[in-house]
């Protein structure tokens, strides 16, 4: 498997979905009358950040990102996962 199908997985198979379900979290919280400006802004970074990642795929899909660069978001993808499981701990 070429690096950039693996990154092209990562992001299609697991980043985007742990996105949309925090995305989807956050809705919840908003519907419930539970939010304040912090569960906005934390929303806005998210849809944000899940607009970047698509964004991605499509330069995956045109070649436009190397493998050293996918070497390169992978890591920090999988450094920022590790990161959010060490927050839930």
């Amino acid at each position: 498997m070429s690096i950039q199908k693996e990154l092209e997985d990562l992001i299609k198979d697991e980043v985007l979905i742990e996105i949309e379900d925090y995305i989807d979290e956050l809705f919840e919280i908003i519907a419930a009358k539970k939010e304040d400006d912090n569960i906005k802004e934390e929303l806005k970074q998210m849809q944000e950040m899940k607009k970047d990642f698509e964004d991605m795929l499509v330069d995956l899909v045109h070649g436009d990102i190397d493998d050293e660069e996918c070497k390169e978001i992978i890591q920090e993808i999988n450094d920022m996962r590790k990161e959010d499981d060490e927050d839930e701990e």
